[in-house]
């Protein structure tokens, strides 16, 4: 059972990867790439984490494993405001 949970949550999250490839590659300005980048991929790589998750053998493994996902998620946005900052310095504005 929690081969089958762990194989459904990674190929969810790498669906979510793909469709932010996707964004980031077809959509036309930055600030719109950006969004779906980061929403995108921050879902995906939360699947993916539930999905190892499954696999881990104990309870510190899973917060480590939860621990990573939340680093991740904090240096994602703070990442996002300086590229869409920068953007907009670039742009003329603010």
């Amino acid at each position: 059972m929690a081969d089958l949970a762990t194989l459904l949550f990674t190929a969810l999250g790498l669906v979510f990867f793909a469709a932010g490839t996707v964004g980031l590659i077809r959509f036309p300005d930055t600030f719109s790439r950006l969004h779906a980048l980061t929403k995108a991929d921050n879902l995906g790589l939360g699947f993916i984490a539930l999905g190892v998750a499954f696999q881990a053998e104990s309870w510190a493994q899973v917060a480590r494993i939860a621990l990573i996902w939340v680093l991740a998620l904090l240096a994602a946005g703070a990442v996002a405001q300086l590229v869409a900052r920068a953007a907009l310095m670039r742009r003329g504005g603010a």
